[in-house]
């Protein structure tokens, strides 16, 4: 009781995982992958998985820590936000009531997840009686918007994710709408720094699929690069304005990119985050 568990989420990208599960690996007391019996996405879309990705699980997994969870996290009478929230669900109660409860798909890196757990620890006293103490914790997301030749273009302004609960009763992907502790902790997100092809794949398969025009949005991705982004603006698939600026930083491989961050510059000030932790506090107060 009272341990950090992991879970990711395997589909079609699961390639990204080789490089998301490393950064969580020695904090985490368990990981548990969830992978759908019938390599299905939230859509019904198949996909493949080669033998070697398993392989290279078994041998990174030295310390014995990782479980593959397969089920059938597909119904046809659910809508992909839905079967979402049901894989969501059943992986939390695989990992275990008691714990935290820490949900990471394969395209996020924590830069720093011994912080986060840190940050965890000492809100352990929500484990105690969870369901009477609902809580989410929060961290920031970096989205990576599009590779160029020489670097990475990215979301000038982190937006924060709900990562952990103590209770995870999800209602949209991993949010649970109970109150909400926000903590000063970068994720990198590979979001759109995708090839046209993996973007297509990406937004036709996942939970927000319906609510997003893929062609439109396509046209746009296309024409911007490192010589004209600051001519842009409102870049987000779901409500553009959400992503009001982008900014560059150069950098060809994840390690290279992430060196070159500023990360005290990207991560919101104490103050801010006291602020946003006073007003979710005083939102629950009497709920």
């Amino acid at each position: 009781m009272k341990e950090i568990q992991v879970g990711f989420l395997m589909s079609y990208d699961y390639e990204l995982l080789k490089s998301s599960i490393p950064l969580v690996y020695n904090e985490a007391d368990a990981i548990t992958i969830a992978l759908d019996e019938n390599l299905r996405t939230w859509s019904g879309e198949k996909f493949e998985v080669d033998e070697s990705f398993f392989l290279w699980l078994a041998s990174f997994d030295i310390e014995k820590k990782i479980k593959l969870y397969r089920d059938d996290f597909f119904d046809s009478n659910l809508s992909a936000m839905e079967n979402e929230v049901k894989e969501r669900k059943m992986l939390a109660s695989k990992m275990g009531t008691g714990n935290w409860i820490v949900q990471i798909d394969s395209d996020e890196y924590f830069v720093d997840f011994k912080k986060f757990t840190d940050e965890l620890k000492l809100r352990n006293k929500y484990l105690n009686n969870p369901e009477e103490n609902p809580i989410q914790i929060a961290g920031y997301y970096l989205n990576l918007y599009k590779y160029t030749e020489e670097g990475i273009l990215f979301v000038s302004k982190p937006r924060n994710q709900k990562f952990a609960t103590n209770y995870p009763a999800y209602v949209t992907g991993r949010n649970t709408k109970q109150q909400v502790i926000y903590i000063p902790n970068i994720v990198i997100h590979e979001c759109l720094s995708r090839s046209e092809e993996e973007i297509r794949i990406k937004f036709t398969n996942w939970g927000h699929a319906h609510q997003v025009n893929i062609d439109q949005f396509l046209d746009k991705w296309r024409k911007i690069d490192q010589s004209n982004y600051d001519k842009f603006e409102n870049f987000f698939y779901l409500e553009p304005e959400k992503w009001k600026k982008l900014s560059y930083v150069k950098g060809k491989t994840l390690s290279e990119i992430s060196k070159n961050l500023n990360y005290h510059k990207l991560t919101p000030s104490k103050l801010y985050i006291l602020s946003k932790n006073f007003g979710q506090w005083f939102k629950f107060l009497f709920k």
